[in-house]
């Protein structure tokens, strides 16, 4: 459960692309590609320790070019400890974040696609 929240909130961090190393983002697009295999991990690149009362987290986060890595690992690391004090109650003693890579926009992406015109 702990992972869940964790992934989900940096996530949301804007800057953010993916979550979890070269071999574990491979292993997530095989996978959402295989019927009834479950779809997207919500909990790639997360790792978590959890206590009675305390947690460790650990992610590998992809960010997108051209943002400040420095202020997107903070807005991680704020995003997910106020993630997870607010909906488990436990206290978030250590957040360590991995920039695995960092995400070119491919030049597929960004041409209009020619067949339609």
């Amino acid at each position: 459960m702990v992972a869940k929240i964790a992934g989900m909130a940096a996530r949301d961090v804007p800057g953010v692309h993916s979550m979890g190393g070269g071999f574990a983002r491979g292993m997530g697009a095989m996978r959402e590609r295989m019927p009834g295999a479950g779809g997207k991990s919500v909990t790639s690149g997360v790792k978590v320790e959890v206590g009675e009362v305390q947690t460790a987290v650990d992610l590998e986060i992809v960010v997108e070019y051209g943002v400040s890595i420095i202020e997107v690992a903070g807005d991680v690391r704020e995003n997910v400890i106020a993630a997870i004090e607010r909906m488990t109650g436990l206290e978030v003693v250590e957040v360590n974040i991995a920039v695995g890579d960092v995400h070119l926009f491919d030049e597929e992406e960004e041409q209009p696609d020619r067949r339609l015109e």
